[in-house]
This record gives C-alpha cells, sequence and structure tokens, in this order.
C-alpha cells in the first residue's frame, strides 16, 4: 500500500491488485473514518479527499495502514441481472483474438460473475471485472468510434462496459442492452455502482419486444411576474453555476461548479443573497438582457464595464463590484473584460433554474444541469431569503490579460516519478503557452520543451482532481478544471495548489503560466 500526494485536500492510494482496492473502498465505505469526505476508487487506487478542518495526512494514513486488506475479500452485495442481445459488431474480431469461436465468446462472458470495480469515463460508465478472468486482456480499436450507442456492451484489457449513453470509444463492441444504464428519472440515476455483482443474461435469440416511449410534454413557465430579465444578446457562453455537485463521483459524476468561486460568493454578498446561490457564469463579456421587474444585480470576477440602458433612454457607465439597482424596461449588457476572463451574474433573490443531482450548475463534460443560456432565454426570480446590500466587496487586483504570465503554485505528485528528472525540472523553469483550446474541462498547454516519461507503460485509470497537470503521450500538460474527468489513464505530475484554482479560472489563452513548486512529491509505502 503506497501513499502518494496529490493536493492539499487529497492524496492517492496504490494497491497490488484490483481485488484488494475493492476490498479496502469497501471498508473505507463502512468505517467512515473521521474526515473523508469523498472515495474515487479506480483500477488499483482510491483517490481520498478529507476536510481539512476535521484531519489531516498523516492521521488518515495512520488510520487506513491500521485496516486489514484481505485480497481474498468476497463482495457480499446487490445482485443485478442484465439481458443481453450478443451481436455487437466486433464480436467475431474479438473471438479471433482470442482464439475462440463466437459461441464461445458469448457463452464465457454470459456464464463469469461480474463485479462492479468503479464509474468513470462518463455518469454511470460503470467498469465491470471478473474474477473468473474468461478473456485475455482486449486491446482497444486503433482508431475510436466517433459515435457508440447508449446500451452497448463493449470490452477492453480485463473490463466489461456498457456505455450509458450515445459517445466517442474505443472498446469492442460485442452486444447490446435495453436496461439504462443512466436514468434521471430514477431516484438513483446510476443503475450500477461500485461493489454490485452483474450477471448477464444472453436474449439473443428471444423476441424483440417494441415499447412505445411515454410521450413527454415540456413544462413551459408561463411568463409571469416572476419572469426578471430576457437574453437579447450572448457572450461565448453562458452557464448557470452555483457550488457543485458534491459527494456524486459514486455514479460517476464531477463537481462542476462556479470556477471562480469567490467571484461568486462576492456576486452573492453584494446582492444579499446567500453566497452559495446559483449565479450566471459569463465568458469573456457579451452578455446582454431587457429586464422585466425591478431588480439589483452585481457583476464580478473579470473586470468589465456593465451598460446600462434606462427604460427612458439614457444611458449610464458602472463598474464590476457594485449593486445596480434596474426597473423594468431598462437593459444592460457586461462589456468585454479589460482582465481576467469569466464574470460572474448574481441577481437579489436568485434565480429558479430546475436542479438536477441537486445542484443547478451545467457540467460541461457529463452534459448535466440547465442547458447553457442562449438568446430568448428568460430568467426567473428565485425564492432564496435576502438580507442586507453589501458595499464592502471589493474587485480583485492583478487579474490576468493576454499576454501576462501567471505564477502558479504546484503540490507534486501523485506520478512525478513517472518522468525524468530533466523533464520535472522543466516543468518549473519553463514557460507554459495557454492555447484557445482551453474550457471547463481543462487548460491545455504548450511548452517549447514537452516533458518526457521515463515509466512509459500504460497506467491504469485512477481518479483526479481539480488542478490536476495530466501529461498525454504528447508531453504537453493539461490543467484539469471542474468539469474534467473522474477518472484519467495519463499520469499527473503535479496539482495546482487549491488557493490558486480561482485564478485559474481568470487566465485567458494567450498567457504564459509559470509554476511554482511549494510542496515535494510524498511516497510513503505500508510495509506492514
Amino acid at each position: 500500500m503506497r501513499f502518494l500526494s496529490v493536493n492539499a485536500d487529497c492524496f492517492l492510494i496504490e494497491l497490488a491488485s484490483l481485488e484488494e482496492t475493492m476490498a479496502l473502498y469497501s471498508q473505507l465505505q463502512s468505517r467512515q473514518l473521521q474526515g473523508i469526505k469523498d472515495l474515487i476508487p479506480a483500477a488499483k487506487t482510491i483517490l481520498v479527499f478529507f476536510n481539512e478542518l476535521e484531519t489531516n495526512f498523516t492521521s488518515l494514513m495512520a488510520g487506513i495502514q491500521s485496516l486489514t486488506v484481505d485480497s481474498n475479500y468476497q463482495l457480499h452485495s446487490q445482485e443485478i441481472i442484465i439481458p443481453i442481445r450478443y451481436t455487437g459488431e466486433d464480436l467475431a474480431q474479438v473471438a479471433e483474438l482470442q482464439g475462440l469461436s463466437v459461441a464461445e465468446v458469448i457463452q464465457k462472458h454470459q456464464q463469469s460473475v461480474w463485479n462492479v470495480a468503479f464509474i468513470g469515463f462518463a455518469p454511470g460508465f460503470a467498469y465491470l471485472t471478473s474474477p473468473d478472468r474468461p478473456f485475455m486482456d482486449i486491446p482497444r480499436l486503433s482508431v475510436p468510434r466517433k459515435k457508440i450507442p447508449a446500451g452497448a456492451l463493449g470490452l477492453a484489457g480485463q473490463y466489461s462496459g456498457i456505455y450509458p449513453k450515445d459517445s466517442p470509444g474505443g472498446w469492442q463492441l460485442i452486444g447490446t442492452t435495453s436496461e439504462k444504464m443512466w436514468d434521471l428519472q430514477r431516484q438513483n440515476p446510476a443503475l450500477l455502482l461500485p461493489g454490485m455483482t452483474v450477471h448477464f443474461e444472453d436474449v439473443t435469440h428471444q423476441p424483440t419486444t417494441v415499447s412505445v416511449p411515454e410521450k413527454i410534454v415540456p413544462t413551459i413557465k408561463p411568463q409571469s411576474v416572476d419572469a426578471l430579465f430576457t437574453v437579447t444578446a450572448p457572450s461565448l457562453q453562458m452557464l448557470i453555476q452555483d457550488e457543485g455537485r458534491l459527494h456524486q463521483s459514486k455514479i460517476g459524476v464531477g463537481s462542476a461548479g462556479a470556477m471562480d468561486l469567490s467571484a461568486m460568493h462576492s456576486a452573492n454578498r453584494i446582492v444579499g443573497n446567500p453566497s452559495q446561490t446559483a449565479v450566471i457564469e459569463v465568458l469573456n463579456g457579451g452578455l446582454k438582457a431587457k429586464v422585466h421587474r425591478a431588480t439589483v444585480i452585481a457583476v464580478t470576477g473579470a473586470i468589465s464595464t456593465i451598460l446600462i440602458k434606462f427604460s427612458d433612454g439614457q444611458t449610464a457607465n458602472f463598474q464590476s463590484y457594485q449593486a445596480i439597482a434596474l426597473d423594468e424596461g431598462d437593459e444592460f449588457f457586461i462589456q468585454t473584460p479589460t482582465t481576467g476572463l469569466r464574470n460572474y451574474l448574481a441577481v437579489r433573490g436568485g434565480l429558479d433554474p430546475e436542479p438536477v443531482l441537486q445542484s443547478v450548475s451545467f457540467d460541461s463534460l457529463a452534459v448535466l444541469g440547465p442547458e447553457p443560456l442562449k438568446v430568448g432565454d428568460t430568467l426567473y426570480q428565485g425564492q432564496v431569503k435576502t438580507t442586507h446590500i453589501s458595499v464592502t466587496e471589493v474587485a480583485k487586483l492583478n487579474l490576468p490579460k493576454v499576454g501576462d504570465v501567471v505564477e502558479l503554485d504546484i503540490v507534486m505528485g501523485p506520478r512525478t516519478d513517472w518522468f525524468d528528472t530533466d523533464s520535472i525540472e522543466r516543468l518549473c523553469q519553463q514557460t507554459w503557452l495557454v492555447t484557445q483550446e482551453s474550457n471547463r474541462v481543462g487548460l491545455r498547454l504548450l511548452g517549447e520543451h514537452p516533458l518526457v516519461r521515463k515509466i512509459t507503460r500504460e497506467l491504469e485509470s485512477e481518479g483526479t482532481c481539480i488542478g490536476a497537470l495530466q501529461i498525454p503521450p504528447n508531453g504537453q500538460p493539461v490543467l484539469f478544471m471542474n468539469d474534467h474527468p473522474l477518472t484519467g489513464g495519463y499520469p499527473v505530475i503535479a496539482s495546482v495548489a487549491k488557493h490558486h484554482w480561482d485564478l485559474v479560472a481568470q487566465i485567458p489563452a494567450g498567457c504564459q503560466i509559470k509554476f511554482r513548486k511549494i510542496a515535494e512529491f510524498t511516497d510513503l509505502e505500508n510495509n506492514a
């Protein structure tokens, strides 16, 4: 058991096998050690998040080391049967690779017992492994498909997996199921959860039952006194965000949420809302809207001028970080920031979007939450309890603009030792350009000299955190942000410290990043 540094509030446990990982994950769930907030299990690792006010890395490590991990641990959990039509387009190819007939592949897969090891790639995508080990490692497709339909059953390595929604992928497809792996209408949206046991039932030759989908009548919110304003001109991206989806990793869902949390909190305090109230995250200004009722707004984050056109035809400019009172018929326009990248628009009383999994945040990777706003959309008044308007919020100084060099603190690990010494030094010695291919999933960086791995074998999927610097084969880092995948298959050399996440949210493409190491790589092994 190895304990590897990740960030101030999380660390990675590496174990010898998937069986040991599942056993430890089960124990950690049942023991509920003080301070643990979340666990992300993967092939041979568990990413542990903890509350820094309740515990610390050293105390938790000692508590976890005291647990007995039995690699022969037997699961005693919920069992589920999934019907499969073994008609996948790669079935013959899999049979040839395994030196088996198609019938033998189907028989081996269907007669094996499968366990849900972990969730990753997409919400509800379960990685299933079998103690029977029915197949030799199955390679992924050399050219991934651009679209695999929901319900497709695929094989890769020693895993089986069913795609929960239409998505690209490189697994070898051997069948399909009509069962929904992911359904937000269910109390538990993910059909499969870590620890479950799965049996596959061969229904290839049974008659197909055609079900008529229930007609869904969209709910249209009537125009009323609750209408706040209508979007009349768009920004590059307009997303409703709150503090994010907490504790949903078990079903493969990340946090999302406002990328610059401090700016979101400031906007809410200015208009008298609770700090966690939902706001609109505006990318690089541009949002224009017409007001339908008297209200108070505030714009924070990136430094912008807010142009107000009053209903009587007069205009005025207001600065960020102040309360702006508006009446019916007024219009406001958030202009392009002079520094920073993302604005946060709060409205007194909050907004009234429909929550998804206890949050109204839009997750651009999982495609969860209220859809991005567009021209013509009307926002409605929320019901949050308000207090006095604040005049003490202060705009952030020295936010970056195109061409600036931004210094970011980093914590080394968990896979620093996968890189050669020169690359570890190069990470902090050279600057990294923030490219145009950056978004809420992550900032894609470009350096003059890429990083080089000394360990070149494939890394099995493991949990990742916000701020992680993942290094793909081209050696150019990807800095994961709020909508990043929960697990990844490329090594993470270091992670941006939590106190600089808000700053990362405000870095526009064209800036340079210089990393500054504040904590060395920690690799502690339990030899007990």
